[in-house]
């Protein structure tokens, strides 16, 4: 008997695990769906569920402090302790689990933490998440659900979860109705979104039915894809007089990932308006300009405002221009947020720390204006040789402007001058390093821009501001491809459809597609000579 016992053991060890982070996966099977790319984004989740759960405890704190003043009565001082001893920390649905890695390191490494609800429409993938959380002993906080994900969320519309986590392959949008229905009142939706080709600008009209906005081909699309999906959580979030405020945005690797707090209020929800726009890229040239959808005056009214902001043809290279969104003309990122998560994070324990540290730096640095411009791009415009970045940025601070990198894009520049002013900068350039004009085209882009007269003096002396901390200190702020094909991974093989039938339809649709072919080929053979 004791034999057995130790031979079960012992195959029990045997089973290869995935570590990451304090949590270990159990590989039973070879299906297992991991992707070691994206540990830098379970990461920064629980950098930023350490905060909001440490903070979203104090909120409750003070509160029952303040209702303790109001109430001074011995029976109503122990309803409101039992009440705040039932809601000592958050709850949180990650909808689409899979094997439950990313619960299980929110259940081992985050403080605060009441209950997590680990659910998959995936019979296998359940009892995965069951495994897995019995071999990490968090079964006290992680409750696994096998459900449709959207059901699961609108069956949850009272009994709402402090923080929503959906990380999904490709678009998110099928799952934001339930999402912002379903997380309570400053609460916080974490939402993944993979299909980036589709944000880019590769099928503006797939853009449009998926996230009910144009994307446009940009230097600048990882942004531009950042404040498409904002655009899109806020659509979703008004119709049910809810309004998001963006706390941190990162466009990283082969993904972008928002992490937003959701309010009630009619009033906010009218103002997030304003926060909304168009944008108009020239064909030529690539200048962009911006129009918000209303306006809003003194008197807390709104009104639209005169469209379109541009003409026809561009003012810089006189091409047309195309025209995109909407989209989130607000802050990305709330930097009292992410100035308190570079403050902790020496206290947390995470593989990808030096990167973040980085990627948070960068952001912090980051202004707060739309888009940003490409220098190679910018340079290659007007066919000349690129200037050092510092030249560049310090020409703008010299102008009197403010100019920062974004973390989207390592030859990025934001800054809040005008097109007028960076092409009077491209100008200045051009003057010290001329190209030979007449290789230029005749009416092209590059001829009008470089014989246009500047409208403000230039000058192309290092400013003592140019070169950001960030920089400096060298930091790790994009990652380097860690292997020869990485990116999403693969969709998972199998589905599961309504009444829980395991399906594998592409499996059993291509089933001896070969011999099919040619039997199909052979009787089409049969039946030509027989008519001959």
């Amino acid at each position: 008997m004791e034999d057995e016992q130790s031979a079960k053991k012992a195959k029990l060890d045997e089973i290869p695990v995935i570590s990451e982070g304090k949590a270990q996966i159990l590989v039973m099977t070879q299906n297992v769906f991991y992707n070691p790319v994206q540990e830098f984004n379970r990461d920064l989740s629980i950098a930023v569920l350490t905060i909001f759960a440490k903070d979203r405890w104090n909120e409750i704190s003070q509160k029952s402090k303040l209702e303790r003043e109001r109430n001074n009565e011995t029976n109503t001082l122990h309803n409101i302790e039992i009440n705040i001893d039932s809601q000592k920390g958050i709850t949180i649905l990650e909808a689409l689990s899979a094997t439950g890695l990313r619960s299980i390191r929110y259940a081992k490494e985050i403080k605060n933490v009441r209950q997590i609800v680990a659910n998959d429409i995936s019979v296998k993938a359940v009892e995965s998440i069951r495994r897995n959380v019995l071999h990490n002993n968090v079964e006290n906080l992680i409750m696994p659900s096998q459900e449709d994900a959207m059901l699961l969320m609108y069956q949850h519309r009272r009994d709402r979860f402090d923080a929503v986590d959906l990380d999904p392959y490709g678009c998110p949008s099928i799952y934001l109705d339930g999402a912002v229905q379903c997380v309570s009142d400053g609460g916080i939706l974490l939402i993944t979104a993979t299909d980036m080709a589709v944000l880019a600008g590769n099928g503006p009209e797939t853009c449009y039915y998926k996230y009910g906005a144009i994307s446009i081909k940009s230097k600048s699309c990882h942004e531009i894809a950042l404040r498409i999906l904002l655009q899109c959580i806020a659509s979703y979030a008004g119709r049910y007089g809810r309004y998001i405020i963006p706390l941190l945005s990162v466009s990283v690797d082969f993904y972008i990932r928002v992490f937003v707090k959701v309010f009630t209020s009619h009033d906010k929800c009218k103002e997030n308006s304003t926060k909304i726009g168009m944008l108009y890229q020239c064909t030529g040239c690539e200048s962009i300009k911006f129009q918000t959808l209303v306006t809003k005056k003194p008197s807390s009214n709104y009104k639209l405002l005169c469209a379109p902001v541009v003409d026809q043809l561009c003012e810089h290279c006189r091409h047309w221009q195309h025209m995109g969104g909407p989209i989130w003309l607000g802050p990305l990122h709330d930097q009292a947020f992410v100035s308190q998560m570079l403050c902790n994070l020496s206290s947390m324990e995470l593989g990808t720390l030096k990167r973040m540290k980085g990627v948070l730096t960068m952001i912090h640095e980051e202004l707060d204006v739309p888009l940003y411009y490409n220098l190679n791009r910018l340079m290659s415009i007007v066919k000349c040789q690129v200037p050092p970045m510092l030249v560049f940025r310090s020409a703008l601070l010299n102008a009197g402007y403010k100019v920062s990198y974004s973390h989207a894009n390592k030859v990025s520049i934001k800054t809040n001058a005008s097109n007028n002013v960076i092409w009077d900068i491209v100008r200045a350039w051009e003057k010290k390093h001329p190209v030979k004009r007449e290789k230029l085209a005749v009416n092209s882009p590059a001829e009008r821009i470089l014989n246009a007269s500047s409208t403000i003096e230039i000058s192309l002396d290092i400013h003592p501001l140019a070169n950001p901390i960030s920089r400096q200190k060298h930091l790790s702020r994009f990652q380097k491809n860690p292997t020869v094909n990485w990116g999403p991974g693969v969709r998972a093989r199998t589905r599961v459809d309504i009444e829980n039938k395991m399906e594998d339809l592409k499996k059993v649709r291509n089933q001896n597609k070969n011999s099919k072919n040619k039997s199909a080929a052979a009787k089409q053979s049969v039946v030509l000579n027989l008519n001959d």
